[in-house]
């Protein structure tokens, strides 16, 4: 007679058991998939936040409404309204480039966003470009001073319109990460993470180098074969853990660590977490429930001082990890589920709670607070680390 294997419910809760300090967006409702009308108080979808420093400004990327909300300081009480919109004439308008052509105060489902020397990057994916302030925006609708991906601010075909990539195009951009004097793109329907070693100058500005494929003109899935220690399938975002990149390969349900921060064309990793090896891609390791050592759709990934944390979105949960990994280790870390083999959204399939997640997108670390791009329940998250 088979038995079931006992679940593990031993963790350590990676942020305030309380829950979040502070809700932006929707603040408790069952009937989350219904869109909501725009206001400078309400998101749809938001896949992306950034906290520039501990009192701000933040910026989110409220993706279902195509636009960016700017707070001057960082929100002290729930609710509180935005005080800048960039992407549509004001708060109470939504539609892809304001319903118009794209410009350089335009978006189209605009998913990450960083901090980028003294200003800001957002990917702007529907568009096919990432879009550069060179100074923090502080009012609406401030114009972007360069585009990557495209000729210029009028233009929005995926790779320049041709069948084939380069170092000039993108491929619906979701993610990105300024460290160091460099930027990398999770360039992802091309498959593959674009590098600048500098911060770019010109529009359209090729990249230096690529990783997740041989050359910088293909755009194979997993480069063209199995998925490997080289390969990715659908990169989403990416971080700096202890001076080693790691990437979020969404569509290979793992997270993917490299030896330092690589250099040039398409040097592998050596670590990745959610499989049992470099070969492996199936959600939740082929288990119907996740485990301490499975991933479904990870699509954000963050770091703090002492934990590697990733938003496990298929499976409505943050993971967490302590010190240097080995290869497929199970995480110590849990934050929005109960145990390790729950997946439900807000832990019920219910209404949302301060505590819970329903397909959490994006995450940022800031000082000692995540910021949680918290996208099946339409708000944003401010929960500080759990001490």
């Amino acid at each position: 007679m088979n038995h079931p294997t006992p679940i593990d419910k031993t963790f350590i809760n990676i942020l305030s058991p309380e829950g979040a300090q502070i809700i932006l967006g929707e603040q408790g409702s069952e009937n989350l998939v219904m869109p909501l009308q725009p206001s400078n108080q309400t998101m749809f979808g938001p896949r992306g936040a950034c906290l520039i420093s501990e009192t701000g400004p933040l910026w989110v990327s409220d993706t279902g409404h195509h636009r960016l909300l700017g707070w001057r300081h960082c929100p002290e009480t729930d609710g509180q309204p935005a005080d800048w919109v960039i992407g549509q004439p004001d708060f109470t308008q939504e539609g892809q480039n304001a319903k118009g052509t794209p410009q350089a105060n335009t978006v189209s489902v605009p998913t990450g966003i960083c901090a980028c020397g003294e200003g800001l990057a957002v990917a702007d994916a529907w568009n096919h470009r990432v879009l550069i302030w060179h100074h923090l925006p502080e009012d609406n609708n401030v114009p972007a001073d360069i585009v990557l991906g495209q000729a210029n601010f009028e233009q929005n075909s995926p790779n320049r319109g041709h069948g084939e990539t380069a170092a000039d195009r993108l491929h619906w951009p979701y993610g990105l990460l300024y460290h160091q004097g460099r930027l990398f793109v999770a360039d992802t329907g091309n498959r593959r993470v674009l590098v600048w070693n500098t911060v770019p100058t010109e529009n359209g500005q090729p990249a230096d180098y690529v990783l997740g494929q041989p050359q910088l003109n293909l755009r194979d899935e997993n480069g063209g074969g199995s998925p490997s220690n080289s390969s990715m399938r659908w990169p989403h975002a990416l971080a700096i853990w202890q001076n080693n990149l790691v990437l979020a390969d969404a569509g290979n349900h793992r997270l993917m660590i490299w030896d330092g921060i690589p250099n040039n064309n398409n040097i592998p990793c050596q670590i990745v977490l959610g499989q049992s090896n470099f070969t492996g891609a199936e959600l939740n390791q082929g288990g119907y429930l996740p485990a301490s050592n499975s991933l479904s759709m990870p699509y954000g990934v963050a770091v703090s001082d002492e934990w590697l944390m990733a938003a496990d979105t298929a499976n409505s949960r943050l993971l967490g990890w302590k010190n240097v990994p080995r290869m497929g280790v199970s995480a110590q870390g849990l934050t929005g589920q109960i145990h390790f083999a729950s997946k439900s959204e807000n832990r019920s399939y219910g209404r949302s709670y301060r505590n819970s997640l329903s397909w959490p997108y994006g995450i940022q670390i800031c000082g000692r607070r995540a910021i949680i791009s918290d996208s099946g329940n339409n708000r944003i998250l401010l929960w500080s680390l759990n001490s």
